[in-house]
């Protein structure tokens, strides 16, 4: 398989941690061409891609994992969505032009981070988790919350540039996972990697470098891809759920409804035909009759 767009999990066997590597190219790639995102943005939203493959790595259910950054400051939104398959997407909202500055500072006063976990089928079981700001990057931040939250001592090494995103997780196991000092060690040795290896090596070369003198058992590498599940079926219940009314006095004054998918930049175009075939009924005689 190639060392692109790869996720690699991997267990100690003296250490009790388990670990994985994420590199991203092709689909983060295929995010960058959605839309011209700024240099800071970039940084946040391609470590959060790698930060939510990697969380999501060993979860056992159908379904999505998302990870939300909502704010005050002039970044508004970021979200990434993985999915049990491997798929991810991701998007972003921001005002101007983003300066140079610590994550806190973009999101301003009021700023959120939220962690959904939304099963395919039963979404009455969603759950959600707010992940404290503390820290200077996503990989801190989510340190910390698994580690108060879920208490998992956690290590998380993030990277992203034009061209690639990627990440690495170190978890500590249980007792009875081999020699409880063997976390530390592994920590301490995991710290040491740099974000250009991350961006450049394949996961075989960044075990060897980090941990040749630790037994490592590695798992088969899965596949990672860009994929968007919109589609003009879900564009049609959305607008069902906005009402006949609203979707009627916009075909009245535009003509049509437009609506752009953010993940994808796909574009839905409802005419008056579509409309009245969706909703069954003449949208814009209703409109004028409640004008009138």
């Amino acid at each position: 398989m190639s060392q692109h767009d790869t996720l690699q999990r991997f267990l100690f066997d003296g250490a009790p941690v388990r670990g994985a590597l994420v590199r991203l190219d092709g689909a983060w790639q295929q995010v960058l061409a959605r839309r011209a995102y700024p240099a800071p943005l970039k940084t946040i939203l391609g470590q959060m891609m790698a930060a939510a493959q990697l969380m999501s790595a060993n979860l056992k259910f159908d379904g999505a994992m998302i990870l939300q950054l909502h704010g005050s400051g002039p970044l508004r939104l970021a979200v990434v969505e993985c999915n049990h398959d491997r798929t991810v997407r991701a998007t972003a909202k921001w005002d101007g032009d983003l300066p140079d500055a610590p994550i806190l500072d973009l999101l301003g006063g009021a700023g959120q981070f939220v962690i959904t976990l939304e099963p395919k089928l039963d979404k009455s079981q969603t759950w959600q988790g707010i992940v404290a700001l503390e820290g200077d990057s996503i990989g801190q931040m989510l340190e910390n919350y698994m580690l108060r939250s879920e208490q998992l001592d956690t290590r998380l090494v993030l990277a992203s540039d034009d061209n690639t995103a990627a990440g690495m997780l170190l978890q500590r196991l249980p007792e009875g996972h081999g020699e409880p000092e063997g976390w530390d060690r592994i920590r301490i040795l995991g710290g040491t990697l740099q974000a250009e290896e991350l961006l450049t090596l394949p996961a075989a070369d960044i075990l060897h470098r980090l941990f040749h003198e630790e037994t490592v058992r590695v798992f088969e590498p899965e596949g990672v891809s860009f994929s968007c599940n919109c589609s003009r079926e879900r564009v049609g219940n959305m607008l069902k759920m906005l009402g006949g009314q609203e979707v009627g006095e916009v075909l009245l004054e535009q003509g049509s409804v437009e609506i752009v998918c953010d993940y994808c930049n796909q574009h839905y175009v409802f005419d008056e035909d579509d409309a009245n075939e969706l909703f069954d009924y003449d949208l814009l005689a209703a409109v004028r009759e409640a004008r009138h």
